[in-house]
């Protein structure tokens, strides 16, 4: 659709997911002009409605124009992180693969793992423990009793990424996660099993949900409310009237809140 404008009528311009610079139709005219080659990508936002009479002609574009995903794409790799390729979708299986990201996977197969987990014990690497042990919290299924030695763990960052490892796991016994839920000293360990348990529908999740409800820290208690009202498991409504009195005013507030939604 081709528009006439007056010269001086203000516009906005700039290139496509960018910002624009608000200029006068005539100057977004001679600046397009310039770009040459360059044009790609390049847009002019009238912020007002169009008059019929500013309507002069209206065509058929050739489909050919423009781009698949953004100017300048072809030959540019693809990101394969979680947010950008979503698992399922047509292709990702084969692009994942073929270029695997360092955090978001796919994580190796399974025996894999277990070998780099022996290497790491043996050698008592912790850092290779826990990177392992973030790989299988990619994957839906582990050998939990290979993994439950590890609940007793010296290092709590073992202890919470075992906890987060096995969160999401479809595996039997599972749940509730195996890193000594509800009694463990470290309080990160304690907060990361409130997450986890929250994805837990299950009557041991929402038995060791209210008995994080009642943990000395106001974290973790904040966490053992928030994760069943955002999964919506049965322990929401039991945690909430728990939390209701807490002696913390910000567990109280963050209660009240959930309360209302």
């Amino acid at each position: 659709m081709q528009v006439r404008l007056p010269d001086g009528e203000p516009v906005a311009v700039g290139r496509y997911g960018r910002s624009q610079e608000e200029v006068t139709a005539a100057e977004a005219v001679c600046l397009i002009r310039e770009l040459g080659y360059r044009v790609l990508g390049w847009e002019v936002f009238l912020p007002r409605a169009v008059a019929r009479g500013e309507v002069r002609q209206v065509r058929a574009v050739r489909q050919v124009a423009g781009w698949r995903y953004f100017p300048g794409a072809h030959g540019v790799a693809p990101c394969v992180c979680a947010g950008c390729v979503q698992p399922g979708t047509y292709g990702s299986r084969r692009l994942r693969e073929r270029r695997p990201h360092p955090v978001d996977g796919p994580a190796p197969a399974s025996r894999v793992l277990l070998a780099r987990l022996d290497r790491a014990e043996a050698r008592v690497d912790t850092a290779a423990l826990r990177d392992t042990l973030r790989l299988y919290g990619l994957r839906r299924r582990g050998p939990v009793e290979r993994f439950a030695p590890l609940a007793a763990h010296p290092d709590a960052g073992i202890r919470q990424e075992l906890t987060r490892a096995v969160a999401r796991w479809s595996t039997p016994g599972a749940d509730p996660p195996p890193a000594a839920p509800a009694g463990d000293a470290d309080g990160e360990v304690r907060l990361s099993v409130a997450e986890a348990a929250a994805h837990r529908r299950t009557r041991a999740a929402d038995l060791l949900l209210a008995a994080l409800g009642r943990d000395p820290s106001p974290a973790v208690r904040e966490a053992a409310v928030e994760g069943p009202v955002a999964c919506g498991t049965p322990a929401a409504a039991a945690v909430l009237a728990l939390l209701a009195d807490d002696p913390d005013a910000s567990v109280r507030t963050a209660a009240a809140l959930l309360t209302e939604e």
